[in-house]
């Protein structure tokens, strides 16, 4: 413990994207509004979800975790980013780093292996349509939603106890805009072979295996899609899994890309933009990809506009 007090620093540093003055007003409106969007239109999604007993399904109830995970991943990142953009000080204790990280990584288990059971949903869904109910019951959803949340937990502990007990007595700044394990690492003064193992093996076990699944799942989907009958048939059936294939790609090939390569590849500019995508970018596409080509949600959303218009007239007209 002493040996960690003398060679820890109180507080990092977070250098952020830019130090040129115009450009941090605009990174700053920009992570503005994508966090004011982010927010908005992933608890809009929970709101019509739950209020429309039409959409209480095993597909709408994922996507509302979903929604969850995305509304916390803005939550823990972007406030940050917002002070540090306009503030002389961009220092951040070592509890709260630890903290940002330790949560940023349960969260991005979780979306992993959530996404994951989003597309077992649409493969039980298409490919063995008259057992969906008997399979995707609400306990047995229930059950996967809370092992989503379990690997994420477990994940982020065996990660970040290792980085923690590291010595930082080199530098106190960090090279990016949030505290991530990769950026800690680089500015730690031992040797962190061991720290990168830990890494590659998390990633490779919970990435690679759940994007094979996904990927073993939407072979048997399509399999079965160009087995109907129409083209019509076929197209409808499709588009319903589109949605979820594009998050998939975004989210994955990000994560990919940071945590499963060489780190002696480790580029400041380019890790700090792709790490954007799936902190940032990712969760404020979500809802807009999952409900402008859902007729089911979009019809939903009118419903209730209209009776929130209703009763706002009601409301007017009893004043009156």
């Amino acid at each position: 413990m002493e040996h960690l007090n003398q060679t820890t620093p109180v507080r990092f540093i977070l250098l952020g994207l830019s130090d040129v003055p115009h450009l941090q007003l605009i990174c700053f409106f920009a992570f503005l509004m994508m966090y004011m969007i982010t927010v908005l239109g992933n608890i809009l999604l929970i709101i019509v979800v739950t209020m429309t007993p039409a959409l209480h399904t095993p597909m709408y109830f994922f996507l509302s975790n979903l929604s969850v995970i995305d509304i916390s991943f803005s939550c823990t990142i972007v406030p940050k980013i917002l002070v540090n953009t306009l503030s002389t000080d961009r220092s951040i204790s070592f509890f709260e780093c630890a903290l940002q990280m330790y949560i940023h990584l349960v969260l991005g288990a979780t979306e992993s292996v959530l996404l994951a059971v989003m597309a077992y949903d649409r493969f039980v869904a298409i490919c063995k349509p008259l057992h969906y109910k008997i399979i995707m019951n609400f306990t047995f959803c229930i059950y996967l939603v809370a092992t989503s949340w379990t690997v994420g937990f477990v994940n982020s502990l065996t990660l970040v106890l290792p980085t923690l007990k590291l010595p930082f007595c080199g530098t106190k700044y960090i090279d990016h805009y949030f505290c991530e394990i990769p950026p800690l690492l680089k500015i730690s003064c031992t040797d962190t072979r061991l720290n990168e193992a830990l890494l590659y093996i998390s990633a490779g076990t919970i990435v690679m295996c759940l994007f094979f699944f996904i990927a073993i799942s939407y072979l048997h989907i399509i399999t079965t899609i160009l087995k109907m009958n129409t083209l019509t048939e076929s197209y409808k059936v499709f588009s319903t899994c589109a949605s979820h294939l594009t998050v998939v790609s975004l989210y994955y090939c990000t994560i990919m890309f940071i945590y499963l390569r060489p780190y002696s590849t480790y580029y400041q500019n380019t890790d700090k933009i792709v790490s954007l995508l799936y902190t940032a970018v990712t969760p404020m596409l979500n809802p807009f990809i999952y409900s402008m080509r859902n007729k089911d949600f979009k019809g939903s959303l009118a419903k209730l506009n209209k009776q929130v218009s209703l009763q706002n007239l009601l409301c007017l007209d009893h004043r009156n």
